[in-house]
């Protein structure tokens, strides 16, 4: 069967017609659809700016000069500039749909290497500072406790914590309830020192400060009784973190990387680490492997008699 041929014209609004395929027929966040806006409107900015012409007359050298424009002067992380790159393929696949374009020529874009950049990953110790660090004697600490053992123990986003309602949580089972990207749901255990705190934040301080929003449905709340927001978790981790003297950056998905290499650490399956973080791909969670193996080299480099550097324990040495 042949491609339908091209059609073009000009009150065809291309971003609203995919931002608005997106939401309706591929399901997707208010932050994909955010971040996929942005990364159309660079491209289209940059085809005015180079005078590519009309993306429907888009051809693979204009893709891959767009590519080498993002990788050396756009400013951006190579992360991002994969996504740039999986955001134009779903654009071109989408004007294919529409007959606007007659083939997805963008997915024959192969992005520039990403770093293999490591997560930041914190101890088995360090979590127990971070976790014993908000005061045991006021409603927020207790609050801001149960908070941390929720990301600590479930690997849960930022954003599936902030969307928790008082309904997804079945302390008695011993499991969540979480909406992650695309909608998906998933159910994910909780630990005793989790379930603990949960217990009674829920029972003796959400009551107190949801009071005058009687109404209130979402686990985590502020003094006010609103639901607290992705940004204001993160002010709460990277608060406690402080306090408890950590040196790194420490943020939702810190938890979630040590929450993840934690497991594998302690011989968990992949494919059920996968499942837990709710990632679409196992590619995605291979990356705390190479995090455990990052961390039993530099052991080996230290410890091992012929490991590398001069910081290797000698033979006899207490260590």
């Amino acid at each position: 069967m042949k491609p339908p041929l091209a059609r073009s014209d000009a009150s065809y609004d291309s971003i609203g017609s995919f931002l608005h395929y997106l939401m309706a027929e591929c399901g997707a966040s208010p932050h994909t659809l955010a971040a996929y806006r942005s990364d159309v409107m660079r491209f289209n900015r940059w085809r005015e700016k180079t005078k590519a012409g009309k993306v429907e007359a888009t051809d693979v050298a204009t893709l891959v000069r767009y590519v080498e424009w993002l990788s050396s002067e756009s400013g951006l992380a190579a992360s991002s500039i994969g996504r740039n790159i999986a955001c134009l393929s779903t654009y071109f696949r989408f004007l294919v749909v529409e007959g606007r374009v007659a083939e997805n020529l963008a997915r024959f874009l192969v992005a520039p290497a990403v770093w293999d950049r490591l997560p930041s990953v914190l101890s088995p110790q360090a979590v127990d500072r971070l976790l014993s660090a908000p005061s045991p004697d006021t409603r927020l600490g207790r609050r801001d406790r149960a908070i941390l053992e929720t990301f600590y123990a479930t690997g849960c986003r930022a954003s599936e914590v902030a969307g928790l309602r008082t309904n997804d949580l079945d302390l008695t089972a011993r499991t969540a309830r979480c909406v992650g990207k695309g909608d998906k749901e998933r159910r994910v255990p909780l630990g005793s020192r989790a379930i603990a705190a949960l217990a009674s934040y829920l029972e003796h301080d959400r009551p107190a400060l949801a009071a005058r929003r009687p109404g209130a449905e979402a686990v985590f709340v502020s003094k006010t009784g609103l639901g607290l927001s992705r940004g204001a978790l993160w002010s709460v981790v990277k608060r406690h973190a402080r306090a408890a003297g950590l040196a790194v950056d420490v943020s939702p998905h810190t938890l979630r990387h040590s929450f993840a290499t934690h497991l594998l650490a302690g011989g968990a399956d992949l494919r059920v680490v996968q499942e837990l973080l709710g990632h679409a791909s196992i590619a995605t969670t291979q990356i705390y492997t190479r995090v455990e193996l990052s961390r039993l080299r530099e052991v080996h480099a230290r410890y091992h008699p012929r490991g590398r550097g001069s910081g290797a324990a000698k033979p006899g040495s207490s260590t």
